[in-house]
């Protein structure tokens, strides 16, 4: 397939599939607490990649080790548990937008850290695809529980992780493959999960007991499967095949599918919405430069 249709593919297969995490996450907590849920979807999508790309390991390079680390506790080790931490306190509409701060801090933090090229067109893009989210979710936003709303500033953090990690599998990781990084970064956070979790109360045997605690199980490997595991090979990929900025850019897309989500569900979708869904794909259209400037100065 084409480099730029796949780009295009990978972007759009995504946002479909992290734009339903917050379901699943949502779901999830019914029954687990915010470590738990954190901790036992490293370790389900630990297994699975293991299990997908086990023979990846050898093609690592030996001194590629400490930024695979690195980022797997900026991209998915510190988020998994920020975002469970805050879907507690606030809607799941409000950690879309906030993730929406993603391409801004990966623009900057490109430009201060990694000497990546800036084009004026990406720079629109990225302000133009945050406008139409903050449009998006202007209307039915907010805090689900009073007082609470410094819960949100997690997710801002975990934005800011995320955009770290985008700059380091590009700028740092480029001669590992998506796999490698995926089950690299995995393999540095599962003794950490795991020590979190022993931190909890969560019981195997309760577990096989508890309706409750095995529905929410089973919504965290879904995710785990599909929302971690598949989905972080082809992240890696589309930031490997295109800029740091277009890759990131699926955080403007997934409030489109958060509302696709509410119009199964029978809530209405009015004209503004849909306005605001062509603002942000148009961000995303703007965001993804020619060629030419996908290359880092040296």
């Amino acid at each position: 397939m084409n480099k730029d249709i796949k780009k295009w593919v990978y972007l759009f297969v995504l946002s479909i599939i992290w734009g339903s995490s917050y379901i699943l996450i949502k779901k999830g907590l019914v029954g687990l607490s915010p470590l738990q849920l954190g901790s036992i979807r490293i370790l389900f999508t630990f297994v699975l990649l293991l299990l997908m790309g086990a023979r990846s390991l050898s093609k690592i390079p030996k001194d590629r080790w400490g930024w695979l680390a690195l980022s797997g506790f900026l991209g998915t080790f510190f988020p998994n548990y920020l975002f469970a931490f805050a879907e507690t306190a606030i809607d799941s509409s409000i950690a879309a937008v906030l993730n929406g701060l993603t391409p801004l801090f990966t623009l900057l933090l490109g430009l201060l850290f990694f000497k990546s090229r800036l084009l004026k067109k990406q720079l629109v893009g990225v302000l133009v695809g945050f406008v139409g989210t903050l449009i998006l979710v202007s209307e039915g936003a907010s805090v689900a529980t009073t007082g609470k709303s410094l819960y949100a500033f997690l997710v801002v953090i975990a934005a800011f992780c995320y955009a770290l990690n985008v700059n380091i599998i590009k700028y740092r990781l480029q001669n590992v493959s998506a796999m490698g990084i995926a089950l690299g970064n995995f393999i540095a956070i599962v003794v950490p999960a795991i020590l979190v979790l022993s931190t909890t109360s969560f019981s195997v045997n309760e577990a096989m007991q508890n309706p409750e605690i095995q529905t929410a199980l089973g919504y965290i490997f879904i995710l785990a499967l599909f929302g971690t595991a598949l989905a972080k090979v082809m992240f890696n990929e589309l930031v490997a095949i295109s800029s740091p900025v277009f890759s990131i850019s699926i955080t403007y897309l997934l409030p489109i599918v958060a509302i696709g989500w509410g119009i199964l569900d029978g809530e209405t979708f009015g004209l503004l919405q849909w306005a605001a869904c062509g603002l942000i794909l148009l961000g995303v259209f703007l965001a993804a430069e020619r060629k030419k400037g996908q290359t880092r100065k040296n």
